[in-house]
């Protein structure tokens, strides 16, 4: 919808401030967790970005350095826009228990997937909520200008949303806050409607840097410094190539996205849960092997994948990743013989059909193993 001006019975400022209260409770209602509110100046954040993608640490996200300048000013994305209205959504689930991940993560033949993608598709479910609320304001003042997103348009969203409090930045650059640790989703619908602006919060991670430390490809170079390339989260995702080889045993089992940033957060142990369904757990994702995972054929990817996140990266890189895993697990002297012995045989069987990228790790998970067999 394009935006228009606002008019005068909206830029009065008790109509905005009685509107801002109504904002807040219609946000709940609708399953939001939290609403502030910011203007779209984004200061130096936008020098930063580019410094950034100078530096090359946007790796393969080539859409990140086509769309700078609009990311960097929103007005060019939005123009007339005067306000985002940025809301936050709990996703972490009750049946979650995060000292449990920490052990899933160290079993070498369970598959972790990052706890955000176990669900359905936040994108859809944000986007719809979203639209909802938007249509609700315009019941409630006639007419105005608004665009809504959720991580799906060159928006600095993390940014914005620093800026209106609904958080402050932690050293691994995702967003805090008391009551949410960081496991929460952010969307923004940009207005044309004067609204009165929040104020940002302070940062609460003092001298503790344990986010840096834990990291397992240090990817975090130094606090509010990520370099993406090294991110698990982007080589499981975002990366359509081959994962460099430097960094496929730090990978682990972790075969779409890492979570340790945020699991050993403080923070965190004041995360909300989340009681919306869209968010539970879906196909065992939170339980489920690599070798179950690998044995599903790419009409059980997509099948069992419909409205997840995951779906986005296609069976190839879901191959490519559980390759890593299974030969990493090869390579750990805690999975039995037995275990091993089916993980080579699962492995060999697949080389045939396997494509170019997928038989590389499927080759590389071989020799590893290999190359421990030869030490022992």
């Amino acid at each position: 919808m394009s935006l228009s001006a606002p008019s005068s019975d909206q830029a009065s400022g008790k109509d905005a401030a009685t509107l801002r209260a109504w904002l807040g409770v219609k946000a709940t209602e609708l399953g939001f967790d939290d609403l502030r509110i910011t203007d779209t100046v984004l200061g130096d954040a936008s020098q930063k970005l580019q410094e950034w993608l100078a530096e090359g640490r946007h790796g393969h996200m080539d859409y990140m350095q086509r769309h700078a300048n609009i990311r960097a000013n929103t007005g060019l994305l939005v123009p007339g826009a005067l306000r985002v209205i940025c809301v936050s959504m709990n996703y972490l689930s009750p049946d979650i228990d995060l000292d449990a991940e920490w052990q899933g993560i160290k079993t070498p033949t369970k598959a972790s997937v990052s706890i955000y993608a176990r669900g359905r598709d936040y994108h859809k479910v944000l986007r719809n909520r979203l639209q909802e609320f938007a249509k609700a304001i315009e019941e409630k003042i006639g007419p105005f200008g608004y665009r809504v997103f959720t991580d799906s348009a060159p928006l600095m969203e993390v940014e914005l949303a620093r800026k209106a409090g609904l958080g402050w930045r932690g050293k691994h650059t995702l967003l805090l806050n008391r009551e949410s640790g960081s496991t929460f989703f952010l969307g923004e619908i940009l207005v044309d409607i004067p609204l009165p602006v929040d104020e940002p919060q302070e940062a609460h991670c003092g001298t503790c840097q344990s986010c840096i430390d834990i990291c397992p490809t240090q990817a975090i170079t130094a606090p509010y410094q990520l370099d993406a390339r090294r991110c698990i989260s982007y080589l499981t995702i975002e990366n359509p190539e081959a994962i460099p080889i430097e960094f496929r045993r730090a990978m682990g089992n972790r075969v779409y996205g890492c979570d340790d940033c945020q699991l050993i957060c403080p923070w965190n142990k004041f995360a909300k849960r989340s009681q919306l369904p869209d968010f539970a757990q879906r196909h065992g994702l939170g339980q489920a092997s690599l070798l179950e995972l690998w044995s599903w054929t790419e009409t059980e990817f997509n099948q069992r994948h419909e409205g997840s996140a995951i779906r986005r990266i296609g069976y190839s890189r879901w191959r490519r990743n559980l390759a890593v895993g299974l030969g990493n697990a090869l390579a750990s002297p805690q999975v039995s013989d037995e275990d091993r012995q089916s993980i080579q045989q699962a492995l060999r069987n697949a080389i045939a059909s396997a494509d170019a990228l997928v038989a590389e790790h499927i080759n590389w998970a071989l020799s590893i193993n290999a190359s421990v067999d030869s030490k022992d």
